[in-house]
């Protein structure tokens, strides 16, 4: 499984076009209107659970105002930030906000200030909940509110059923419903992890020639029946 997932393509690079919304269309909208110039608001914080998507729209922001030639810089906090040298950029997207100690907080808290007051550029934020329930300072879960905030929902298993099968499709072959209803009930079942499996599985199925079922779907996960 592991040599099979090195083998397979990488994944496409996160995009708002690539961006399966599902219960987030408002969120979508709501960056596509940003890079329009049509919404005027600056600062957004996104919150939801692991596997809902908020890297991905994070640093589809960021590309999405990269390709108009404008600074934008995606960081997640849970690596080192250095806030003082993203202070001219038009888009500064930070991950994982809850993860700060308690002297980034303090920067971050600055940060939101300067980019208040200077008056250019956007930041985006996401963290694991809503600002009135993150462990962090009173003072900088305040800031979080006072722009757009949206909770990420997760693709429903519906949603992720017809995500995987167009997938297939994609790559040329029929995804059968079991393959679909066996991965979102064993193992991970964030849509990036799926969307790899779906590929392994299809470089399985041609280098030894047999076709794709659940019992060559269990060979590679090295899983009996």
């Amino acid at each position: 499984m592991k040599q099979l997932l090195l083998d397979i393509k990488p994944q496409p690079s996160p995009t708002l076009t690539n961006f399966l919304a599902g219960r987030n269309v408002e969120l979508l909208d709501t960056f596509k209107r940003m890079l329009s110039g049509v919404e005027k608001e600056r600062f957004v914080y996104l919150w939801g659970g692991e596997g809902c998507g908020k890297s991905h729209l994070l640093q589809a922001i960021v590309a999405a105002y990269t390709q108009k030639n404008l600074k934008a810089v995606y960081c997640s906090a849970k690596k080192y930030v250095d806030f003082s040298i993203n202070l001219d950029a038009d888009c500064l997207a930070i991950d994982d906000i809850n993860t700060l100690d308690a002297l980034a907080q303090i920067e971050l808290f600055h940060l939101y200030n300067r980019f208040r007051d200077e008056g250019h550029g956007i930041l985006v934020l996401s963290g694991v909940a809503a600002p009135l329930y993150l462990p962090m300072r009173q003072d900088l879960v305040t800031r979080l509110g006072w722009g757009l905030v949206f909770q990420m929902h997760e693709l429903t298993e519906a949603e992720k059923l017809h995500a995987m099968k167009s997938h297939a499709r994609d790559c040329g072959f029929d995804l059968p419903d079991e393959i679909c209803f066996y991965l979102l009930r064993h193992g991970r079942r964030d849509l990036p992890t799926l969307m790899m499996t779906i590929d392994a599985l299809d470089r399985y199925s041609l280098v030894n020639q047999r076709p794709i079922t659940l019992p060559l779907l269990r060979e590679l996960l090295q899983v009996t029946p």
